[in-house]
């Protein structure tokens, strides 16, 4: 494990006009109007939660999908892993609920807990997901986490995915490793148009632009 010292350099991340903002979104949202949500310059692409585990689908995840890409919006999903849920079973919940064809992104898998279990069993777990995930959409999905917990749990072991990285504040998020930060959450407490209440804000890190977390339409189902 690096030393805290070896940690890469906090880094003031310069937001301009040019840079590309998205929202993710969920049933904590509640009724979206998302034919306002494109007539704000912060919203260019939107994440949606899908599942959790292997039981939960989002009760607002068809209403948000659909409004969504109506309202001219590129879309993506996401899955929130549980550790303490088998791997398979999640699959079956995920790919159930979503079909690739309607989906305009690359889908996120959402790793926010540990669990009790053994580091073996987690990242077993973990990583038949993102395998499985890859194989069902065409394209390796991208890891989301909050830097905490990059650093302490999956550093060093998925340095062949793009990740996006949750770190609340004006500074880049810094990782132990080089992995590509291709999104990055800078705050849980944002405000858009057409949506009442916070919501969580990204953008588009370096010069990675739309059509780098887009799903590639040779590998669309």
């Amino acid at each position: 494990m690096p030393q805290v010292a070896e940690i890469q350099l906090y880094v003031k991340y310069v937001r301009t006009v040019q840079t590309i903002y998205g929202i993710d979104v969920s049933h904590y949202q509640g009724k979206i109007n998302w034919q306002a949500v494109p007539l704000d310059p912060n919203v260019r692409y939107v994440y949606i939660k899908a599942t959790e585990s292997s039981g939960i689908v989002d009760e607002y995840y068809r209403k948000n999908l659909y409004e969504a890409r109506r309202a001219g919006l590129p879309v993506g999903v996401y899955h929130f892993f549980s550790p303490s849920s088998s791997a398979m079973m999640q699959l079956k919940n995920f790919f159930e609920n979503v079909d690739p064809r309607q989906q305009d992104l690359i889908p996120i898998i959402d790793v926010e807990k540990r669990g009790r279990g053994s580091s073996l069993d987690f990242h077993g777990k973990l990583s038949a997901v993102l395998r499985e995930t890859e194989k069902y959409f065409g394209v390796k999905p991208i890891i989301y986490t909050g830097v905490n917990f990059y650093n302490e749990h999956l550093a060093g072991r998925y340095v062949d995915y793009k990740f996006m990285i949750a770190r609340y504040g004006d500074e880049i998020p810094p990782l132990f490793d080089d992995v590509p930060i291709i999104m990055w959450q800078f705050t849980s407490h944002g405000s858009v148009s057409g949506i009442q209440g916070d919501v969580d804000r990204s953008c588009l890190m370096d010069n990675y632009t739309l059509q780098d977390i887009s799903i590639p339409k040779r590998n669309n189902h």
